[in-house]
């Protein structure tokens, strides 16, 4: 993805907003229309794409969003690790970042868009409810599964990768609208280095290291 201050999902409804602050002020009074700018300067931040620093390290496993760790629990994972596993849960508010990120480098070898509910992403039943995207990443070292899960608010899942894309570790691939949830899955043979409560940046905060 290109690198831009802004996510061009974020153009239109901008663009939008900035119109109706515009003709509010011109038509109505300029009083009335600090409500839509307000909500214009809300979503250009919503939207907003940062650089991060990306570690380099074949062995480290980074986070796929910002937010705060909602937990880490050991789990059996058959759609595409076919092994126990270790998941971990980041619960994104709709403060953080919602770009989400390559945890490692690797070919995307599974892809699956799951239709489903539109739960609160904070509870423990909307992995397995809400709508989803999820995708599989495999190297040389080990197979990752990261999936993108809606929200209450978060109707729509956004993915610009599709399956026998290469991502680099930290690479931007997609971003979940207005509040939601992004599990990884890793093998039993990554040390995870985060814990519930944590809180973390896409691409750049190591959530786990693969144990030599």
């Amino acid at each position: 993805m290109t690198q831009t201050p802004i996510v061009r999902e974020g153009f239109l409804y901008i663009g939008i907003l900035v119109l109706i602050t515009f003709l509010t002020a011109l038509t109505l009074d300029p009083y009335w229309a600090i409500i839509p700018g307000v909500l214009a300067a809300f979503v250009t931040f919503f939207f907003r794409n940062p650089r991060r620093a990306i570690p380099g390290d074949d062995t480290l496993i980074v986070s796929a969003a910002d937010g705060r760790v909602m937990g880490v629990s050991e789990v059996y994972e058959d759609q595409f690790l076919e092994q126990d596993g270790i998941k971990v849960t980041i619960f994104l508010s709709v403060f953080d970042v919602h770009v989400n990120r390559s945890p490692i480098a690797g070919e995307i070898k599974f892809q699956q868009y799951t239709c489903g509910r539109f739960r609160p992403a904070y509870k423990e039943s909307a992995g397995c409810e809400n709508e989803r995207h999820t995708i599989g990443l495999e190297n040389e070292k080990m197979k990752v599964l990261v999936t993108q899960i809606a929200g209450i608010l978060a109707r729509r899942i956004v993915s610009w990768v599709t399956l026998g894309v290469f991502l680099d570790r930290g690479e931007r691939y997609g971003m979940i609208k207005f509040g939601s949830c992004t599990e990884i899955v890793v093998p039993r043979s990554v040390e995870i280095l985060v814990k519930k409560g944590d809180r973390v940046r896409g691409g750049e905060t190591v959530i786990g290291r693969l144990r030599e």
